[in-house]
């Protein structure tokens, strides 16, 4: 299938889809004229894709873990995927914990307005 193809599959627009190739997520084939050419089951591959970035990851992370599904069962693979996926985990972790120190200081911000305008209220 073409690109546009592929686009309309998964709803992944043409340019993400040549970003994707360029990060070395996809491959396709050419044609004679130059155009992308795309196996049927890419169309899961580009939802994997799509699920590891909504969940944060960057390109580089999920160039890292797509060859545990691309070489199954290949130990070092395996081995080299766990450890990204880990260090993800803590990237993750890490930036959980600042969220929660960050909405932690907003709290204590809106404790602060909410007496101040008591107390503008009290004084009208």
């Amino acid at each position: 299938m073409r690109i546009g193809e592929l686009s309309q599959r998964t709803g992944v627009s043409p340019r993400s889809l040549r970003y994707y190739e360029e990060q070395g997520l996809l491959t396709s084939s050419r044609s004679a004229a130059g155009q992308r050419h795309y196996p049927d089951a890419v169309v899961q591959r580009v939802s994997l894709i799509r699920q590891l970035f909504e969940a944060g990851m960057s390109s580089r992370v999920i160039a890292t873990v797509l060859p545990c599904v691309d070489v199954p069962g290949d130990l070092d693979v395996a081995e080299e995927t766990s450890a990204a996926m880990l260090r993800e985990r803590e990237r993750i972790d890490a930036e959980i914990a600042h969220l929660v120190e960050t909405r932690d200081a907003l709290d204590v911000l809106i404790k602060a307005n909410s007496r101040h305008r008591a107390e503008l209220s009290a004084t009208r």
